[in-house]
């Protein structure tokens, strides 16, 4: 697959943020100083900042607006909202404990206006139903999509193909398989699917037959036998072309290992329906796989359901979703120079402008709900 501006560039690996990760970053920290050791505003640059800020803010400029982001990271974003919307609460989930732990360091100083939770991000719905007070609405959202700086720059997680480490690719690496096993379990057309699906490897049939002859004799463990694997079965004309044989591969992985793609749609889904009428969504994505979703989930609510030739328009079958941005926004050019990894995200945002009959019901404390407690 050629590389495009729908995929994570070169430098960054294997793509770019997935829901409970933090945002695309600069570069890791160089010479002997250890990645902890460095401040957490320091280790994240978050992607295309003042313009999240200036689409989320109109939506929490109320007492008792809630902010939810989504996929928290090292909360770069969250912190910019809370300081730009004084009068509002941010929740912010993700899957990756280290990630939750940092970001709650750095955002300690606004105290209960901020509130961490380790869950996935599709689990929105369960996440407002166990605060004090349970809430029902949410007034804005944010989705910062793909695998984060943190996880790039941490070599033991395994997400970069540069440096030979153990093949992890966990978001959270308390529960479920590794890519290693993936690879070391998967057989030959269950593997070349995940890489063709995932990855968009025109290779995939050629790597997945590579994969199970070399774990025959030894299993993969680390990134090194598996990048050099990639090496010697992806062609050289591809390679000269399409950028590091590795990188489809990785994302493929990746996406596998934390089932991103089927999480993004059930959390966008869940996002949608928990939003308040004037409550706001922003998605940051980073590839062609994830971003095709949110284009597709957001356009189905901003267009009418009324049958071809119908007459009127009922109230039923107007628009729910407002779009707030022409197509998908990009990084401008002076961003992409100072955050490489900010080159190839896409950024769609909406409004919802009237209530739907799937959403769940509203609780007593929602601010929403008494209106002379909204201003």
């Amino acid at each position: 697959m050629t590389h495009t501006n729908d995929e994570a560039p070169d430098a960054a690996a294997s793509g770019a943020r997935t829901p409970g990760a933090g945002a695309p970053t600069g570069d890791a920290p160089t010479g002997d100083v250890p990645a902890e050791a460095v401040p957490t505003e320091d280790r994240h640059v978050p992607v295309m900042l003042d313009r999240c800020v200036e689409l989320l803010a109109p939506a929490l400029q109320h007492e008792g607006a809630l902010f939810v982001d989504g996929t928290l990271g090292m909360g770069g974003h969250t912190e910019a909202v809370l300081r730009a919307c004084p009068r509002a609460t941010a929740v912010g989930i993700d899957r990756d404990p280290q990630a939750l732990a940092l970001a709650s360091t750095r955002l300690a100083a606004f105290g209960d206006r901020f509130v961490p939770v380790h869950a996935v991000s599709d689990d929105l719905p369960g996440v407002l139903a166990s605060l004090t007070p349970p809430r029902g609405r949410v007034d804005a959202v944010l989705f910062d999509l793909g695998v984060s700086s943190l996880q790039l720059d941490e070599v033991d997680r395994g997400f970069a193909y540069r440096t030979d480490a153990p093949l992890d690719m966990r978001m959270d690496q308390s529960t479920g398989p590794t890519a290693a096993d993936v690879l070391n379990t998967y057989d030959a057309r269950d593997l070349a699917h995940v890489l063709r699906t995932f990855g968009e490897e025109k290779f995939a049939r050629q790597i997945a037959r590579a994969v199970v002859r070399r774990r025959e004799t030894e299993p993969f463990t680390t990134s090194g036998p598996l990048v050099e694997l990639l090496h010697d079965v992806v062609p050289a004309a591809s390679q000269r072309s399409g950028g590091h044989p590795a990188k489809r591969t990785f994302q493929a992985l990746r996406i596998e290992v934390n089932a991103e793609l089927s999480v993004w749609s059930q959390a966008l889904t869940a996002a949608l329906s928990s939003l308040a009428v004037g409550g706001r969504i922003v998605v940051l994505s980073y590839h062609s796989l994830e971003d095709r979703i949110t284009k597709r989930g957001l356009a189905a609510g901003a267009t009418s359901t009324a049958p071809p030739g119908f007459p009127v328009e009922l109230p039923e079958h107007a628009p729910w979703l407002r779009l707030l941005v022409r197509g998908a926004e990009q990084a401008d050019e002076v961003e992409t120079a100072r955050n490489p990894r900010s080159a190839s995200v896409r950024l769609r945002a909406a409004e919802r402008i009237r209530p739907t009959p799937d959403q769940p019901p509203t609780t007593s404390s929602d601010p929403r709900d008494n209106p002379e407690v909204q201003r």
